[in-house]
Order: structure tokens, then C-alpha cells, then sequence
């Protein structure tokens, strides 16, 4: 972080096939080691089974299960005195998002058997459903957020 000034946030480009910005930091979250060609086959092979599965447009199907998965609170260390205190604090919106994609990808990795491709394509049609590991992983997030409601008041 700079001293002065702003941090400009860039603009990601749309992706070439669907010209939908989601799509690219899908594609951009699912890269490893520079590997984006690889990247772009798995999510767009993923998302003509998302097609067929969920018998919708792929990309409203992906953003409905980003959106099923985007946490709205979430806790963050604050150390009072001695003690380390779990605080409540609302997800700012960039991030809610972004820790959705990251859950979906992670969870989707975390599957067994079968290519990554279908594990991909699974675990949106799941999160697209209100199910699986990421919509699992976001609601463990707001209820361990709940549970620590009294320490609301250490929030900064």
C-alpha cells in the first residue's frame, strides 16, 4: 500500500468466447503457473456441461452460483489486551465475490475421481442448486460470524 495516493484497481478484460468479465476471473482463478489456455478449456468445457446440466445460459448459471456462494459476513482476528477475539465485520463487496470463486475452484479441486473439468462443472450446478462445498464453506462462515455477534463491538 502506498504512502500517497491511490491504488488504482485494474479493469479485467472480458473473456473471448462469453465477453463476460465473471467468466475471466473464473478463468484467471483457475490458472496455475501461467497456464491460461489450459484454464480457458476447463471453464468453457465446464460450463457446456453446466449448459446441459442446469438447462440454462451457462453464464447466468455460473454468476447465480458465485452469487449462492459470496459470503455477506465473515470474522476477522482483533486482538483486545491478552485475548484474540474473532470479530464479526461485513464482506466488502470485491471481496465477496472473489472468496465465492476462490471456495468453488478450492472445492472443485478438493473432489475426487473424474476430471477437473466435470469437477468443476459439478460443483457449479451444486453451488447454482444451494448445495456443495463452497455454499457449505459460506454458511459455516456465517455461523461462526453469528456465534461471535458479542464481540461485534471490537469491530474498527
Amino acid at each position: 500500500m502506498p504512502r500517497r495516493g491511490r491504488v488504482t484497481k485494474r479493469q479485467i478484460p472480458p473473456d473471448p468466447r462469453y465477453q463476460s468479465v465473471t467468466v475471466a476471473k473464473m478463468i484467471n482463478r483457475m490458472m496455475i503457473g501461467g497456464k491460461k489456455s489450459l484454464a480457458q478449456a476447463i471453464v468453457y468445457d465446464a460450463l457446456k456441461i453446466v449448459e446441459e446440466r442446469a438447462a440454462r445460459d451457462p453464464v447466468d448459471a455460473l454468476e447465480q452460483a458465485i452469487k449462492n456462494a459470496t459470503p455477506l459476513l465473515e470474522v476477522k482476528p482483533r486482538r483486545v489486551g491478552g485475548a484474540t477475539y474473532q470479530v464479526p465485520v461485513e464482506v466488502r463487496a470485491g471481496r465477496g465475490p472473489s472468496l465465492a470463486m476462490r471456495w468453488l475452484v478450492r472445492s472443485a479441486r478438493a473432489r475426487g475421481g473424474k476430471s477437473m473439468t466435470e469437477k468443476l462443472a459439478a460443483e457449479v450446478v451444486d453451488a447454482f442448486q444451494r448445495q456443495g462445498a463452497a455454499v457449505k464453506r459460506r454458511e459455516d462462515t456465517h455461523r461462526m460470524a453469528e456465534a461471535n455477534r458479542a464481540f461485534a463491538h471490537y469491530r474498527w
